[in-house]
């Protein structure tokens, strides 16, 4: 991905240290049994596991610690990923709380080849527990304290999404 003077390098995840501030967190805090990692790999960072629908779980997800962001003024994020051909989101926090309302885009990734997944502002929906929030206010770029990855919407079965760089446009 191509770094310009209106785009901003969030995270690399190629950088050692990049996954310092990143935690898993599967439907197993509801009862499910989907287990999930975020390691490293060649050029990043990938994102694995599987989705399991027992026990009323499907999701697995990975996200940072509450933090600031260079976030202020952007219109889309970007990540640079390689998936497997499932659907995942980009899910974003504006406070520090660990449960809440999340905003989230989903896009749909192309069998092993790299893809620069362009997210415009407009394409997150805030969410609670994976359902939709009536009247919750746009997202707002300069509020964002917190991202995340997700693959829900009972997609069960093993996952991997590689991801290089996660940008703000």
């Amino acid at each position: 991905m191509e770094v310009t003077a209106s785009r901003r390098l969030l995270v690399d995840f190629s950088l050692p240290l990049a996954l310092n501030t990143w935690s898993v967190v599967d439907d197993v805090v509801m009862g499910g049994v989907s287990r999930s990692r975020l390691e490293p790999c060649p050029g990043g960072a990938a994102f694995t596991g599987i989705v399991s629908l027992d026990r009323g779980g499907g999701f697995a997800s990975a996200r940072t610690r509450p933090d600031s962001w260079s976030t202020a003024g952007a219109r889309a994020f970007v990540l640079r990923a390689r998936g497997d051909g499932k659907r995942y989101k980009l899910t974003v926090r504006t406070d520090d709380g660990f449960d809440g309302v999340q905003y989230q885009a989903g896009f749909t990734t192309h069998r092993d080849e790299w893809q620069d997944v362009q997210l415009p502002l407009s394409a997150f929906v805030p969410t609670f527990r994976g359902r939709e929030v009536p009247g919750a206010p746009p997202l707002d770029p300069a509020r964002i304290r917190a991202f995340g990855l997700l693959i829900s919407d009972r997609q069960a079965g093993p996952f991997r999404l590689e991801i290089a760089t996660l940008a703000a446009d």
